[in-house]
């Protein structure tokens, strides 16, 4: 079946093309143990653009994208995040986007498989259709739809259940992980019994949290601490004006502070990390894609011992001295994406959220006459708002 939409390829000077593409109707299943099925045809209304598209995009135009390509194909329709309408079952839904052959696609093991529609082996949402598994068609909630359209002001909310579940997952992992790195500290100190101690641990990883970087991840990760562990200390550090939108949203949205990194060296930088909390770190989470993040956590020591690091940026190298490493008992941990428990909270919390007002509209017929060009010069430029998604089917939207 052919349809009009973008894709991904490797080509030097057209990484990113829009124009007649085939889809097709690949069996999928949504977990170990489940039977695969056929998709079910769906019809992209509001699409959101991540950071993903354009490290993709990157990467086709270095022709490494070989290995996310759907079986059999040479290319991959992008678009991950965004809200679809069913015909057969005449409901919008939400996609899930991550599923394979493994018990839980957020770790996958030796021997197991995952895909990731329009990230990696499966097509994904821009396009005028797609099939999907049914089992991963998820309910949005009632109340936002009005004569068969989506309002718009939700729609706009709904580009954001990817990364916002994915965030949900980030909490659950730094709260797992602190609470087993630090009870027995706290048993010793407090006097107290196993579960006693996971309790109060599991509060204190949080007790000076560093949030390097203020992108969508960084933001949500803030709302999902504040909203966890309300007395949590949260510290933003990023290069934007004090008094720019995104910054002030952020603070609004999750009761944190903000440092602008306008030092002239990562040592002053860590230094008023570290003045800021009013101590070292017991939390560092790096989302800024930079090398910085590192270094000023380990090299010049913004993490205090028994500190967790949670590195989330895609693309930095991570590297620490072995010796103040050992001795001060730091954790590392790395993990993305989420379950499907995640991404429905996601869906519930947002929908009565103001994140709304943090996406900006892109016309599709703007985008579509030069996909690369929207790209490099507004989606993802030094202008560009915190997020951007396009209209792919206005017949389903209340304007």
């Amino acid at each position: 079946m052919l349809v009009k939409g973008t894709y991904f390829q490797n080509d030097e000077a057209r990484p990113l093309v829009y124009g007649d593409v085939e889809i097709k109707n690949v069996k999928r299943r949504r977990l170990r143990g489940e039977s695969e099925k056929e998709g079910v045809l769906c019809e992209p209304v509001l699409i959101g653009f991540c950071g993903t598209d354009n490290e993709l995009m990157n990467m086709g135009s270095k022709g490494l994208l070989g290995s996310k390509f759907p079986e059999g194909e040479n290319r991959l329709i992008n678009g991950h995040e965004g809200i679809v309408w069913v015909p057969s079952e005449n409901r919008f839904a939400i996609v899930l986007i991550r599923g394979g052959d493994s018990y839980d696609p957020t770790r996958y093991t030796d021997g197991e498989s995952y895909f990731e529609y329009g990230c990696d082996r499966a097509d994904g949402l821009f396009c005028d259709a797609q099939y999907f598994n049914p089992d991963m068609l998820l309910r949005i909630p009632d109340g936002y739809v009005s004569g068969g359209k989506l309002n718009l002001e939700f729609a706009k909310k709904m580009v954001f259940p990817d990364p916002f579940g994915c965030m949900l997952f980030q909490l659950e992992r730094m709260e797992d992980l602190g609470s087993a790195h630090l009870f027995r500290v706290v048993m010793a100190c407090e006097k107290c019994d196993e579960d006693a101690a996971r309790k109060i641990a599991k509060e204190e990883i949080f007790d000076r949290t560093v949030i390097f970087g203020l992108g969508t991840t960084g933001m949500f990760m803030g709302d999902l601490i504040h909203r966890a562990h309300p007395n949590a200390k949260i510290l933003f550090v990023a290069r934007s004006p004090e008094d720019s939108r995104k910054v002030r949203f952020a603070l609004r949205e999750t009761g944190a502070e903000y440092l602008r990194n306008s030092y002239s060296s990562e040592k002053e930088l860590a230094d008023a990390i570290v003045e800021r909390l009013g101590g070292r770190a017991t939390m560092f989470i790096g989302v800024s894609g930079s090398n910085v993040e590192h270094r000023v956590a380990f090299e010049h020591r913004a993490l205090g011992c028994n500190g967790i690091y949670n590195s989330f940026s895609l693309g930095p190298r991570v590297e620490y001295d072995t010796m103040p490493f050992g001795f001060e008992n730091h954790l590392i941990f790395g993990s993305i994406n989420f379950r499907q428990c995640h991404m429905e909270r996601a869906i519930e919390l947002l929908a009565k959220s103001r994140y709304n007002e943090i996406v900006e509209l892109i016309d599709r017929d703007e985008f579509a006459a030069d996909p690369i060009g929207a790209y490099k010069n507004k989606i993802y430029s030094k202008a560009a708002p915190m997020k951007t998604a396009v209209i792919w089917n206005k017949k389903y939207i209340n304007i």
